[in-house]
């Protein structure tokens, strides 16, 4: 059952108010002072707290009730308050109000505003309160995962991220062939960085070939290697990514672009451990472990008969799937931080176009636009213009975390429609939340 504080020197606005929350499944505990309130705040569980302004007929304009208000948030910064005040209190509840209190009622009250006014708050006070356990728990995660693995300085804050990277840690120790998914310029060559780092061959190199950009007449050689004379223009022998990558990990990026002559050779190379440099015929091998990455869809590939069916069940015995930085926006402002590297700051319209940008180039894209950014601030500040994003931004999947609008219009319900009360509950700026309520079609004219 939800408990409510009410702290009035009148009982019987305790005993009104304790027989209009019982009917609506709610207890009172109710004080006669703001002494008697605050030991019980710090004795039992309180939901919420509804405060007289004024307590003694020599007190002036609710000074003992803003005393009042600053002991409750400093008890428990988060705990909803509610005042109720005469009109003569009534600048300083507006004071409090802008202080953090969490709306003001004249006495005498309205029964219905006040419930819902108490439910509204209730209601988003259990949401913000389930967010911050959720981040809680991702910190404890985040921090754990920190510890026991080498994340190659990887900036994120999403939980998809931390999902993806405990996985990548965890299939990091087996000596399997890992198959990293996902569009350009999300990071997948990072992810593969990171599944070596932690692996068993860590000590070993970590080779990179784009498969995509090998020419078909020389991939054979790229890969396995080649004796001099063995093409035109090779006057000496050399080492292929194969042996290169001995007692490491090799990393096959762009995996879907490698033409079926040269997936044959990759498979056969992959079925047996071993190798001929081009033009020898002594069989060679090397201890490597393959990862390789795709932005295709190998499977739709397969079907079209672009991709050797049996070479993708002998890459992807794991696979990891990079989401696009579209669909995990809580990573974008902490990258964003990153690419500036304290050389400038973001204000709230660069921060709003952002969020709301949709990332085609994905992080690739957004580190670009901060390096224009970084050249093109004044004043150490990033402003929408100095981003060159468009300005009619599409909008993209919200993360968990960002208030959404269900809890937009709660704030907004329980702040009496004022834009500036809800932004601030929200932690947003007003503008922010302008543009959060324009997006969801919440926009007063």
């Amino acid at each position: 059952m939800r408990s409510l504080l009410v702290i009035d020197d009148n009982p019987s606005v305790i005993e009104a108010l304790t027989t209009l929350f019982a009917l609506h499944d709610m207890r009172v505990l109710g004080a006669t002072n703001p002494p008697q309130g605050l030991e019980i705040l710090r004795a039992q569980r309180v939901d919420l707290v509804i405060a007289d302004m004024n307590f003694s007929a020599d007190t002036t304009a609710g000074d003992e009730g803003e005393a009042l208000f600053h002991e409750l948030r400093a008890q428990q910064p988060d705990l909803p308050v509610i005042l109720l005040t005469g009109w003569t209190h009534l600048d300083a509840a507006v004071r409090l109000v802008k202080a953090g209190a969490a709306d003001y009622l004249s006495k005498p009250w309205d029964d219905a505003r006040l419930l819902a006014t108490v439910e509204n708050l209730l209601e988003l006070a259990e949401a913000n309160h389930a967010l911050a356990e959720r981040r809680v728990a991702r910190g404890a995660r985040r921090a754990r995962l920190q510890a026991e693995c080498d994340l190659a300085g990887l900036v994120f804050a999403s939980e998809s991220m931390l999902q993806l990277l405990e996985m990548a840690c965890q299939v990091a120790r087996a000596p399997v062939p890992v198959l990293i998914t996902g569009p350009n310029g999300a990071g997948k060559e990072r992810i593969a960085a990171i599944v070596h780092a932690n692996s068993a061959v860590r000590g070993g190199p970590f080779v990179a070939v784009n498969c995509g950009a090998l020419p078909e007449n020389l991939l054979e050689a790229e890969l396995f290697g080649a004796e001099a004379g063995a093409y035109t223009g090779a006057t000496r022998a050399r080492e292929g990514r194969f042996e290169q990558a001995d007692g490491g990990t090799l990393f096959l990026d762009e995996i879907g672009n490698l033409p079926l002559a040269g997936q044959a050779k990759l498979l056969r190379v992959l079925e047996s451990g071993q190798f001929e440099r081009l033009g020898s015929g002594k069989t060679r091998s090397a201890r490597v472990r393959i990862l390789s990455a795709t932005n295709a869809d190998l499977r739709a590939l397969i079907r079209e008969g672009r991709f050797r069916e049996d070479l993708y069940y002998r890459l992807n015995v794991i696979e990891l799937a990079l989401p696009p930085l579209a669909a995990r926006r809580e990573d974008i402002l902490p990258l964003a931080e990153h690419f500036l590297a304290g050389a400038c700051t973001l204000d709230d319209d660069a921060r709003e176009a952002l969020l709301a940008h949709a990332w085609p180039g994905n992080v690739r894209e957004l580190r670009n636009t901060l390096e224009r950014a970084r050249l093109l601030c004044r004043e150490g500040v990033v402003r929408l213009a100095d981003l060159g994003l468009p300005q009619a931004v599409s909008a993209v999947p919200r993360d968990l975390d960002e208030p959404g609008r269900e809890a937009i219009e709660a704030a907004l319900r329980a702040c009496g429609g004022v834009v500036s009360r809800a932004a601030q509950r929200l932690g947003l700026s007003r503008q922010a939340l302008y543009r959060r309520m324009q997006r969801y079609g919440l926009a007063q004219d």
